[in-house]
């Protein structure tokens, strides 16, 4: 898998004049689009659409600062409708307008040429299973909320404690599945992944029953999912369980994630200092 997103990353370069087509991407990667995306997000820690961009903006500068050509021929040959459209990108990279880069010499930023490799540590191994689920219902509170890469989400924070005690105890007790009790459970991210796009956050419960009417409700079609598990230090030990499925699991296995839900079940210690968690992904046979 690695050595073919790295082939996926040779034509990126050998593109950067022109049309970069992701589902071209995806089948070098001999992926699917959705799978591309996500993987790359969790590889390199950014959207593929942003680091695309940074490239572009990188070779560009240097084409500023070396001289040939006017600006606004090289605002066309790397994507930009309009000078202005390239000052503005260019300033929010660089920091500097390439007007003033170029009569100035000004030092730029450069994105770095990305290449994957797999780092075995093999120090701890992962628990995991395969599981085909019926259909279900998520079924509580949802709102729409930015995505946050980083850190605290207080926009999820906040809608937490905006549901109340009550309204989760009654949540609570929808639950007939695993990961029983309440879960958090994330859908419909823009498919940029970047900063502060958008995503669907569900504080909830998954059940087959019908809902009540006056909680939100998601109907999950039936399909395969990846469940992992985990215990150790809240929440070093769940954080550690988001990376090292994108960067360990993914790329060493013949499966790879396909839209739909992603489920995180989490029960702390009395004192919240340790968890056990579970974390559904839904998950399909990929390209042998």
């Amino acid at each position: 898998m690695l050595e073919r997103l790295n082939q996926a990353m040779d034509h990126i370069e050998s593109r950067l004049d022109g049309q970069i087509d992701v589902a071209e991407l995806a089948r070098i990667a001999t992926t699917s689009e959705y799978h591309l995306r996500r993987m790359f997000s969790a590889l390199a820690g950014m959207p593929l659409s942003e680091y695309v961009r940074r490239r572009r903006l990188t070779v560009a500068g240097a084409e500023v600062l070396a001289g040939p050509g006017t600006l606004l021929e090289i605002a066309v040959r790397y994507g930009y409708a309009s000078g202005e459209a390239f000052a503005r990108a260019f300033r929010a990279m660089h920091g500097v307008g390439p007007g003033e880069a170029r009569r100035t010499g000004a030092a730029l930023r450069s994105q770095p040429r990305m290449s994957f490799r797999l780092v075995v540590e093999g120090s701890s191994s992962m628990r995991y299973r395969i599981v085909e689920r019926a259909e279900f219902r998520v079924v509580g509170r949802m709102a729409r909320v930015p995505l946050v890469h980083e850190g605290v989400n207080p926009a999820i924070a906040e809608f937490i404690r905006s549901v109340g005690p009550e309204t989760s105890r009654r949540i609570a007790r929808l639950s007939d599945q695993e990961p029983a009790g309440i879960v958090s459970v994330t859908d419909n991210l823009d498919e940029s992944r970047a900063e502060g796009t958008g995503l669907d956050y569900w504080h909830a419960a998954l059940t087959r029953a019908d809902p009540p009417e006056d909680l939100d409700a998601l109907l999950v079609p039936a399909g395969t999912w990846a469940v992992f598990e985990n215990s150790g230090p809240f929440p070093q030990a769940l954080q550690y369980l988001w990376r090292d499925v994108y960067t360990q699991w993914f790329p060493s296995n013949p499966y790879r994630s396909r839209p739909g839900p992603e489920i995180l079940g989490v029960r702390p210690s009395p004192d919240g200092s340790q968890a056990d968690a579970q974390l559904w992904i839904p998950v399909e046979r990929g390209a042998a």
